[in-house]
């Protein structure tokens, strides 16, 4: 799930940069640093990246220059005018001054008029062109990020085949094992029960009934086929087309769980260490899945 991408372009003297890096996340968060300009993107942003990618803690930053002229505005103080209006009113009617107030007159009173830049409106959008700038650099720059994705992907994969292959192997020995083990465990039994007293033994018929059934605690082809279905099952979902880390996740910690059955029920030495080794692989897999979209 790590990656990283920054991507830039420029369309009629507008650019937009987008930086985009993914770490490793239970689940998909993501983190979005946009501009005061670009804030009402935010929601499509969003639905463009939970479209491509399911898993991982994923920070984007988008940076934009914007080299438009911006809106203008002329600004007049309509208070101040009507004061201005009847100061010289007063003047006019004492002759000092003569004639009504011309535009010229209006650009050369301090305050009155002003030509500002327009505030930006909240509710107005962004330009359909610098939205569609940006949607475009952001999908190159998850391209870019995918891409990184998938080749660490292709090396992580080959570490995990390579694991349950041994996982595999394992498998088999305890089966092997575990029969031995009860063979083993089955002579031991007999002989001891044929070395009691013959006034303490009882009907031979019920006692190998009771030898079978104490052998038959030790019994694990039921775990043994429910590990090999897990392995096959990890197999369909990892060359599958879907997101699978999760699912991954679990069955790893299913394939742990039969691992340990066996451990309690297995006989024999040889079983007990190949157990712990199995244990050993599968923790190695369950920390590479983390990895795992």
């Amino acid at each position: 799930m790590t990656g990283f991408a920054s991507v830039s372009h420029e369309l009629a003297g507008d650019t937009v940069n987008i930086t985009v890096k993914s770490v490793n996340h239970r689940f998909l968060d993501v983190a979005l640093k946009v501009p005061q300009a670009l804030a009402p993107l935010d929601a499509r942003v969003r639905a463009i990246v939970n479209q491509r990618l399911t898993r991982g803690r994923v920070e984007l930053q988008i940076g934009a220059e914007v080299t438009s002229p911006p809106e203008r505005e002329v600004v007049i103080d309509e208070r101040l005018l009507d004061q201005v209006a009847a100061a010289l009113e007063s003047v006019r009617a004492r002759g000092v001054v003569s004639g009504a107030l011309t535009p010229s007159d209006l650009l050369r009173l301090p305050q009155v008029l002003e030509i500002r830049t327009r505030a930006a409106d909240p509710s107005a959008g962004v330009p359909a062109a610098l939205a569609s700038l940006v949607e475009l650099t952001l999908t190159e720059a998850i391209d870019a990020l995918i891409g990184m994705r998938e080749t660490e992907g292709r090396y992580i994969g080959a570490d995990i085949e390579a694991r349950l292959g041994v996982i595999r192997g394992y498998v088999d020995t305890l089966e092997r094992a575990a029969a031995e083990g009860q063979a083993q465990l089955d002579a031991r039994l007999r002989e001891r029960i044929a070395e009691l007293p013959p006034d303490i033994q009882a009907d031979p018929a019920a006692i190998a009934q009771e030898v079978v059934r104490f052998v038959a605690r030790s019994d694990v082809d039921e775990e043994i086929v429910r590990l090999r279905s897990h392995l096959d099952h990890w197999h369909r979902l990892a060359s599958g087309p879907e997101p699978c880390g999760r699912k991954l996740d679990f069955l790893v910690q299913e394939m742990n769980r039969e691992v340990n059955t066996i451990g309690s029920k297995v006989e024999g030495a040889q079983a007990t260490e190949v157990v712990i080794a199995a244990k050993a692989e599968l923790e190695r897999i369950k920390e590479q899945v983390q990895n795992v979209e």
